[in-house]
């Protein structure tokens, strides 16, 4: 699975998008908000990805975000304990969508494989296509 985010703007319209591959078969998936982060995006991405194996499975999954992977790997354990806090006491910045993405990788076997974004990954290059496309998207239905 390769999960990316795209904001124009940061907050502004931002669209996510998922490239999931099993064997020869290949999913896409897509969405977008009229006013978000580019983090939020990227988050969003990979709670809509795993969201999407309707059973338990092992996921590969590849993410160009920093904001992700510390998140997964370095962050989270202290925020849960801290009652999703941060060391310094605050709320934890966009804590809806870390519990969410929390979740749903408690559902399946995640491996977190970092790839440089724009750097001619396949599959990222994919799934940023997809999260502009779901930008394209929204501004033709909106009308700007």
């Amino acid at each position: 699975m390769w999960t990316d985010g795209a904001c124009k703007g940061n907050p502004g319209i931002g669209g996510w998008g998922v490239l999931m591959r099993s064997g020869s078969h290949a999913r896409e998936l897509r969405g977008s908000e009229p006013v978000t982060t580019n983090n939020q995006m990227e988050l969003t991405a990979v709670i809509a990805g795993l969201s999407a194996l309707k059973t338990k499975c092992r996921v590969h999954l590849h993410v160009d975000s920093v904001y992700v992977m510390k998140g997964m790997q370095e962050w989270i354990a202290g925020w849960k304990r801290n009652g999703w806090r941060t060391a310094a006491k605050k709320p934890v910045k966009n804590g809806e969508l870390w519990r969410a993405l929390d979740e749903q990788v408690a559902r399946h076997q995640v491996r977190w494989i970092w790839v440089k974004g724009h750097s001619g990954d396949p599959g990222n290059e994919r799934a940023d296509e997809l999260a502009n496309l779901a930008i394209e998207d929204l501004r033709a239905q909106s009308g700007a």
